[in-house]
């Protein structure tokens, strides 16, 4: 195989804070695989909350590139296990290559992903547009700007009730609440009293991930369902979660791709917990990826796309919260 490796710095249309940082742009890496005269592309990003920048992944991918070129693909599941070993201290490096080999995969089948999967996508969720952190005013203003059927709000302030009680003034749609780890165990339980009275679907991770005897006691008792995202970040963490939270939020870039997703998803519907897959603001080439998975997911939450001012690639679109799949095999997704 040949292994080409892109970085790009894309900027976000609006300053993107959540409770614990403000971004501007966002670094992210996408990566190439060619083999039997396809192209397979997948992506990954930076993200600082797990140490992780595009030069030490893109140096942890090329110090196994000689692996990875002179690697035979036969199935994206081998290749997940067979680079694991390579990559089990770099989930995020290892979903580029996963998402990358999916891409290839589906070409040679002549299939989109959903289709080699025998996926009905007639009923798939719709997409949320999230609002960052920022004045109640700016809140309502970005609101404004960007009418959607539902809208996943960032909190963690002093002001997160006076935020909802504003915000829910002007639009009827739905929202969903996401605090970053930013709650303790009777903030949650008083803000989710208060939530539920403006129509708030579900909180996402209220608290932080090592307050696991914190989120059983916030279980048992919140009015609202809780959705785990920093508690619940490789598969062995589903079983975890379970007890502490009514479902889980897969990230394709900290798991380590769409291999493990696929796994997760399975063990989280097996202890009867909701599914959600998350965005980690990639572009157009990791929503491509996402959206293969709509079919098994409750929720979902890829606008990435859209909280960016630039792009790397045509692929899935966006509809008023819709996903429409690009008429292409594999993910869909090619550089521009």
């Amino acid at each position: 195989m040949e292994l080409h490796l892109y970085p790009f710095e894309l900027k976000f249309r609006h300053t993107f804070t959540i409770s614990r940082k403000s971004k501007d742009t966002q670094p992210t890496l996408i990566v190439e695989l060619r083999t039997d005269g396809f192209s397979g592309l997948g992506e990954t990003v930076d993200n600082s909350y797990y140490n992780m920048t595009v030069p030490i992944l893109m140096d942890t991918i090329n110090r196994h590139r000689d692996f990875i070129e002179n690697y035979q693909l036969d199935t994206p599941e081998k290749f997940w296990a067979d680079l694991y070993p390579h990559f089990s201290d770099n989930m995020f490096a290892l979903c580029a290559l996963d998402l990358a080999a999916w891409d290839v995969y589906g070409k040679k089948k002549g299939l989109p992903l959903y289709q080699l999967w025998d996926l009905d996508i007639s009923k798939n969720p719709m997409t949320d547009y999230t609002i960052g952190i920022d004045t109640i005013e700016n809140m309502v203003r970005k609101l404004k700007d960007f009418p959607w059927p539902i809208y996943k709000i960032k909190l963690g302030t002093k002001e997160d009730i006076a935020i909802m009680q504003e915000l829910r003034k002007h639009t009827d749609a739905i929202f969903r609440v996401d605090a970053n780890c930013a709650w303790g165990v009777e903030e949650t339980l008083k803000n989710a009293i208060a939530l539920k009275e403006l129509g708030v679907e579900f909180i996402e991770q209220p608290m932080p991930a090592a307050d696991i005897e914190g989120m059983r006691e916030v279980y048992k008792q919140s009015v609202l369902p809780l959705i785990a995202d920093e508690s619940c970040i490789l598969e062995s963490d589903v079983d975890l979660c379970h007890g502490c939270f009514h479902g889980i939020n897969i990230k394709l870039v900290k798991c380590g791709g769409i291999t493990p997703a696929r796994r997760m998803i399975a063990k989280a519907r097996q202890l009867g917990m909701k599914v959600m897959t998350g965005s980690m603001n990639e572009s157009t080439v990791g929503a491509s990826a996402v959206a293969q998975l709509l079919p098994y997911l409750d929720y979902v939450d890829m606008d990435g796309p859209l909280l960016l001012a630039e792009d790397t690639a045509t692929g899935i679109r966006m509809d008023n919260g819709r996903i429409l799949y690009a008429d292409r095999p594999g993910t869909g997704a090619l550089l521009k």
